[in-house]
C-alpha cells in the first residue's frame, strides 16, 4: 500500500506532462486544464495515503536498476521518511492548491497546453528530487527543475526580455550545478558510493570533523544549494524569474524550486556535521542573504518583485537554521513559509489580472474594496510574513530560527534576524499600502489597458485555493507541521534550558517595532519619506537597493564583459590559422609556379641563364666548390 502511494505520488504528474505533451495540440484550454490540473491533485490525495500508510522510520522502494557498471549500480528507488513526506506534501499540496489557481488566472491565454506539461514536468521533477535513494537520481530531478524553469519563465516567449530572463535563471542556477555534480564525483571517488543512507554511513567512518576533503565535499554541495536557492551570490536570477506567470513565480517561490537547496543541506546534514566551518558558512550566507534581500525589498515599486526579495530574505532565514544545526527549524520555516508565500503571489496574481497586468504599485492603490479577497490574502500572508505574534503560522517557524541560533551563542546571526524582522515589517506594510490603499492609480478595475478580457472571479478556481492558504498561513498550518526532531541530531535549543521566553519577547518586539515603524513612516511622515528617499545620500540608497546593491552591474563587468572581450578576440581562430599555415604557403607556392610557365621561350632562357649563374656561384665561393 505504502510504496503503491508513494509511487503514483510522483508518476501521475509525469502521466499528466505525457498526456499534455504528447497531444499535438488537440487538447482545448478545458481539457488541458481538468489533465493538468487533475493529476497534480490525484498526486496530493496519493500522497495523503502515503503519509496514512506510513509506520514510521525509513522505507526503501526499488523500482528497477537504472545503470550496472561494475560496483556502480545506481537504482530508480524512492527513499521515504518523515522529511520525505513533509516535502512531497508541501509539493503536491500547495502545488495542487497553485495549479487549481492556474486554472483562473490563465483563461485567454495562448499555450495552456504547454502551460500545464511544464507545470506538471516541475512537479514530477521537484517529486523526484526528493524522493531519490541515492544522489544520481536526486541529480537528475535537480536538472529537471532547473529546465522546467526555464520553459516556464520564458513561457510569453514573444517578448524578449522573459526570454533572456529565463536564459539568466537557467545559466546562474546551472553555475551551482556544476558545484553540485563536481561534489558527487568526489564522494564517489571518496566513499564508493552516491546512495545517501550509504554515504552518511560510511562518511564519518572515512573522513575526520574539519578534514579537507570533508570541507571540500561540504563546499561543493553547497554551492549547489545556492544556485537553486537564490542565495549570495547566485540569487540575481531570482527577481528576474517574475517574467513569468504569477502562478509559475508561486510554484518557484513557495512549493519547488528554492526550497531545494535548503531540502539537500538538511538531507546531508551528516555530511555538512563533518565540516563545521562551512556549515556556519551556510548560516553566515543565509544572513547576507537575508539583509540583502531586505533592503532591496524596501526599494521597489514591482509588487512580484517585493515577494521576489522577500522569498530571497526568507530563505535566507532557513540557512541561517541549518547553519547553526537547526535542520528541523529550517524544514519548519519551509513548510509554513510555503502557506504564506504561495498566498501571497496568488493574491498578487489576482490584482495583477484583476488590474489588467498592472503590477507597478505606483499605479494600483484604493483597490481592497473592489478586490476583498485578494485583499484578505494579502493581510493573512503578510501577517504570516512578518511573523505576527501567536496568529500567524510564520511567527512559531521563525521564532523557531532564531532561538536556536541564540543557543548556538551565534549572536551576530541572531541580530541580524531580528533587524530583518525590522525590516520584513516595514517593506510588507508598504506593499500592501501601496497596493490596496491610497488613490487609485491608472492600473485599477476598469481601465482600458485590458490585455485580453478580465475573467470573472470563480469560487473553486479563485477563491478556494485563498482561502486554504490562508487557513495555513494562520496557527493553524504550524499546528499541521508533524516536527522532525527524531530524524536529524540534536539542535543547540534541545540542550537550552533558559532563554526562550526573552527570545520570544525579543522577536515579538522586532515584528511590531517593524510594524509600527511602517505605520509611522508610511502614514504619517511619507511627505517627509518620499523627500528624503529623492535626494542626497536618501536618492543614493534608494537608487542602490532599488538595484539590488549592483550585483547584476557587478556581474556584467567582471564576467560577462571580459567574456564578450575575449569572444571577439577569438572571432579569428589562431590556433585555425595557424593549422592553415601551410597550406596558405603552398597555395602561394603553387600560384608564383602557375606564373613562370607563360609559354615564352625567352622567359625560359633568362630563368635557364639565372639558374646557370647561380649555380657557379654557388660552386666558386662555396669551399672547394670547383676543385
Amino acid at each position: 500500500m505504502m510504496a503503491m502511494a508513494v509511487t503514483l505520488s510522483f508518476l501521475l504528474p509525469l502521466a499528466g506532462t505525457l498526456i499534455l505533451a504528447f497531444s499535438g495540440g488537440r487538447l482545448g484550454a478545458l481539457a488541458s486544464s481538468v489533465v493538468g490540473v487533475g493529476s497534480v491533485g490525484l498526486a496530493a490525495l496519493a500522497t495523503a495515503w502515503a503519509m496514512m500508510a506510513h509506520s514510521g522510520g525509513s522505507e526503501g522502494i526499488t523500482l528497477w536498476t537504472w545503470i550496472a557498471v561494475g560496483d556502480f549500480q545506481p537504482t530508480i528507488g524512492l527513499a521515504v521518511d518523515g522529511l520525505a513526506l513533509v516535502m512531497m506534501s508541501v509539493i503536491t499540496g500547495v502545488g495542487f492548491l497553485i495549479h487549481l489557481f492556474a486554472a483562473w488566472y490563465m483563461t485567454g491565454e495562448e499555450g495552456i497546453t504547454r502551460f500545464y506539461a511544464w507545470m506538471n514536468l516541475f512537479v514530477f521533477s521537484m517529486m523526484l528530487l526528493v524522493l531519490g535513494d541515492n544522489l544520481l537520481l536526486l541529480f537528475l530531478g535537480w536538472e529537471g527543475v532547473g529546465l522546467c524553469s526555464y520553459g516556464l519563465i520564458g513561457y510569453y516567449y514573444q517578448g524578449s526580455a522573459n526570454g533572456w530572463a529565463a536564459f539568466k535563471a537557467f545559466v546562474v542556477t546551472r553555475i551551482g550545478d556544476v558545484f553540485l555534480a563536481l561534489g558527487l564525483f568526489l564522494i564517489f571517488m571518496e566513499l564508493g558510493t552516491l546512495d545517501i543512507q550509504q554515504l552518511l554511513a560510511l562518511a564519518p567512518q572515512q573522513w575526520q570533523e574539519g578534514s579537507t576533503t570533508a570541507n571540500l565535499a561540504a563546499l561543493l554541495v553547497l554551492g549547489g544549494a545556492l544556485g537553486k536557492s537564490a542565495q549570495v551570490p547566485l540569487h540575481t536570477w531570482l527577481p528576474d524569474a517574475m517574467a513569468g506567470p504569477t502562478p509559475v513565480s508561486a510554484l518557484i517561490h513557495a512549493a519547488t524550486m528554492v526550497t531545494a537547496g535548503v531540502y539537500l543541506i538538511a538531507r546531508l546534514n551528516g555530511l555538512f556535521l563533518l565540516a563545521p566551518d562551512v556549515l556556519l558558512l551556510v548560516g553566515v550566507i543565509g544572513a547576507v542573504s537575508l539583509l540583502l534581500a531586505a533592503f532591496a525589498a524596501l526599494a521597489q515599486t514591482d509588487i512580484k518583485r517585493v515577494l521576489a526579495y522577500s522569498t530571497m530574505s526568507q530563505i535566507g532565514y532557513m540557512f541561517v537554521a541549518l547553519g547553526v544545526g537547526a535542520f528541523d527549524a529550517a524544514i519548519f520555516h519551509l513548510v509554513t513559509h510555503a502557506f504564506f508565500k504561495a498566498l501571497l503571489f496568488l493574491s498578487a496574481g489576482a490584482v495583477i489580472i484583476s488590474c489588467h497586468h498592472e503590477q507597478d504599485m505606483r499605479r494600483l492603490g484604493g483597490l481592497w474594496r473592489k478586490l476583498p479577497v485578494a485583499y484578505g490574502g494579502f493581510l493573512v500572508g503578510g501577517a504570516a510574513l512578518v511573523a505576527l505574534p501567536l496568529v500567524s503560522a510564520g511567527f512559531f517557524s521563525k521564532d523557531e530560527i532564531l532561538w536556536q541560533a541564540m543557543a548556538a551563542d551565534q549572536t551576530g546571526l541572531l541580530i541580524v534576524g531580528l533587524l530583518g524582522a525590522v525590516l520584513t515589517g516595514i517593506y510588507t506594510v508598504r506593499l500592501i499600502l501601496g497596493t490596496f490603499h491610497g488613490e487609485p492609480g491608472h492600473g485599477e478595475p476598469g481601465s482600458d489597458h485590458a490585455r485580453h478580457p478580465e475573467p470573472g472571479t470563480n469560487p473553486l478556481t479563485h477563491h478556494l485555493p485563498l482561502i486554504v492558504l490562508a487557513a495555513l498561513s494562520t496557527f493553524i498550518g504550524a499546528w499541521l507541521y508533524p516536527g522532525l526532531g527524531g530524524l536529524f541530531p540534536d539542535a543547540p535549543g534541545e540542550a537550552a534550558e533558559t532563554g526562550h521566553t526573552l527570545l520570544q519577547v525579543l522577536a515579538m518586539g522586532a515584528a511590531i517595532a517593524g510594524l509600527l515603524l511602517a505605520a509611522w513612516l508610511y502614514l504619517w511622515r511619507r511627505d517627509w519619506l518620499a523627500k528624503k528617499a529623492g535626494e542626497g545620500i536618501g536618492a543614493r540608497l534608494w537608487t542602490l537597493w532599488h538595484h539590488a546593491w549592483g550585483f547584476d552591474a557587478l556581474f556584467d563587468r567582471v564576467l560577462v564583459l571580459p567574456w564578450q572581450w575575449v569572444v571577439k578576440v577569438l572571432r579569428v581562430d589562431l590556433v585555425n590559422l595557424v593549422m592553415n599555415l601551410p597550406a596558405l604557403l603552398a597555395r602561394a607556392l603553387n600560384a608564383g609556379l602557375v606564373k613562370s610557365q607563360n609559354g615564352r621561350v625567352r622567359s625560359y632562357a633568362l630563368v635557364m641563364v639565372l639558374g646557370a649563374t647561380i649555380i657557379l656561384l654557388a660552386l666558386a665561393v662555396l669551399p672547394g666548390g670547383l676543385a
